[in-house]
């Protein structure tokens, strides 16, 4: 797997989706924020300051900035809880592919026509070169989407998880709120980094598994 930035056009489709959770978890925010006022203010008045707080704009500024923050290096360190090695590509052919039943290992060995990497270098140099082959393949594109959305959304609840969070112990005062704020961006970060972990590994197999199940050139002669 490359730690490259991806494709434009995948960055633009999940521009919309990013924004939306970076919005959700603003308003959220400001909800919380203010629970103290909602009991006086009610939800007319609560609404009405949060239109002046955050305006769609502001939001919009923030996704491109925030995505800015960590690298892709970072990004793959964040999701798949290693320093060294990150990306599933550096274990593909090691732990991935023997571990995916769709895919013959047999017949992947001979598509590589070459000794099986070991190294986990080679493993994701063996591994990226096979994507770039069938990466406009619709399979792997949509596999590709999820993984760089829930990558980049878990970089997102981390930043919320720090910031807000840290932000929600000096701003509001019940206990029992600012606790169960707090577990619930952790919750956040916990099932979108899982869920980013599965896709990026889903993505590494679904690649192996569609090039060992394609006929070989003495077969289509």
């Amino acid at each position: 797997m490359s730690g490259e930035s991806p494709p434009k056009s995948l960055k633009d489709q999940n521009r919309w989706p990013l924004w939306l959770t970076i919005a959700a978890n603003f308003a959220l925010f400001y909800v919380i924020s203010q629970s103290d006022a909602l009991a006086s203010v009610g939800w007319q008045g609560l609404l009405t300051g949060a239109v002046n707080l955050l305006p769609v704009g502001l939001a919009l500024i923030v996704t491109s900035v925030a995505n800015g923050l960590l690298s892709a290096a970072v990004k793959a360190r964040l999701v798949f809880l290693r320093w060294h090695h990150a990306l599933p590509g550096n274990r593909a052919f090691s732990a991935h592919a023997p571990a995916d039943p769709r895919i013959d290992l047999e017949r992947l060995k001979k598509a590589l026509g070459k000794k099986w990497p070991e190294s986990p270098a080679d493993q994701n140099r063996a591994w990226y070169r096979i994507y770039k082959e069938m990466e406009g393949e619709a399979a792997i594109i949509q596999v590709h989407r999820e993984f760089l959305f829930t990558r980049d959304y878990a970089a997102f609840a981390l930043l919320f998880l720090l910031g807000f969070g840290t932000a929600a112990v000096f701003l509001i005062s019940a206990r029992t709120v600012q606790i169960g704020y707090c577990l619930f961006l952790l919750g956040q970060f916990v099932v979108v980094r899982q869920a980013a972990a599965t896709y990026g590994t889903r993505l590494v197999t679904t690649v192996l598994a569609r090039k060992a199940a394609k006929p070989s050139r003495a077969a289509r002669k």
